[in-house]
């Protein structure tokens, strides 16, 4: 079943002034609160209905208009053209750890696996954090929970998961040489099965860097970090596989797979980095996917993108 994905914006300090000066303003807060209640409206009603000046308002919607915080359309009225304002994102995120740069030549982003920005999943399907299953199993709609956050593993099915990593690379502008992403994942069966394979598709600013096919989903012993409360019968572990992209084709663990090149991703011309993890219903294998975070598995880590400049 197909829900609709919400929308995410991730930031970091060194990438968000812009947008915290746009929510600074209670006034903008109170624009955005009634945009997200009420739906698209235009300038007069948005003003009338929060007893603000025309002039005010139309100041404070250019201002999230800039930052990317609304998006605004021209339509017809009876005298002239009105501009409707509707809410860009359901949620803004600020994170403090998740940029670092590990030395000169490299920048790395960690991002938690639950803090995806769009998903369309099946059933078999749900998220665990370190103290519970969160919300329901086999539900996917408990993927839009807030609650998602804390998930130290999920899995589904059929479908897929998205995440906006920021590009810290075109903030520095820094030209970016090599892009390397590690994550911990395993196919997905209801229960364990070690000869189960899954391919999962790993694309890149809506570009196809790799199809792996992961062997089996296991459970023959515990995660070196899955908590106890976990049942042994549940997915405890993957592969830790490196999918990275040069300029001359996409290598996993060091193996050339396929001719997609870093000039393909066009990363200069996007603020952000799109990754997503996908299992589609055409794959000749379509086995599901695990992908295992920090407190699960045998790596203590998240989805970490690495850019070498």
């Amino acid at each position: 079943m197909r829900q609709e994905s919400k929308k995410f914006m991730l930031i970091t300090p060194e990438d968000g002034t812009d947008i915290l000066k746009g929510l600074s303003a209670p006034a903008r807060l109170s624009i955005l609160t009634l945009l997200h209640e009420r739906g698209p409206m235009n300038v007069n009603d948005i003003a009338e209905f929060l007893g603000l000046p025309q002039s005010s308002a139309s100041t404070h919607i250019n201002m999230l208009e800039k930052t990317g915080l609304i998006e605004t359309d021209n339509r017809k009225a009876r005298k002239g053209s009105q501009k409707i304002c509707r809410a860009a994102y359901d949620e803004v995120v600020l994170s403090f750890k998740e940029a670092k740069q590990t030395d000169k030549d490299l920048i790395e982003v960690a991002m938690p696996i639950g803090l995806y920005s769009g998903c369309d999943t099946s059933a078999p399907c749900g998220l665990c954090s370190l103290e519970g299953i969160i919300g329901y199993l086999d539900s996917p709609d408990t993927f839009h929970s807030p609650e998602r956050m804390k998930a130290g593993l999920l899995w589904f099915t059929r479908g897929y998961v998205s995440y906006q990593f920021p590009n810290n690379a075109r903030i520095a502008a820094r030209e970016v040489k090599e892009l390397e992403l590690l994550v911990e994942l395993s196919s997905e069966v209801p229960g364990t099965a070690e000869n189960w394979p899954s391919d999962i598709n790993v694309s890149i600013n809506d570009q196809v860097i790799a199809v792996w096919t992961a062997p089996g989903d296991y459970g023959d012993q515990r995660g070196k970090f899955t908590p106890e409360w976990w049942k042994l019968a549940g997915s405890q572990y993957g592969h830790l596989k490196s999918f990275r992209v040069t300029p001359d084709g996409t290598f996993v663990d060091g193996m050339r797979i396929s001719d997609v090149t870093l000039s393909a991703l066009e990363l200069d011309d996007h603020r952000s980095i799109r990754v997503k993890f996908s299992v589609p219903d055409r794959a000749e294998y379509p086995g599901g996917i695990n992908i295992f975070g920090r407190g699960f598995g045998n790596y203590d880590q998240d989805i970490v993108l690495r850019l070498k400049t």
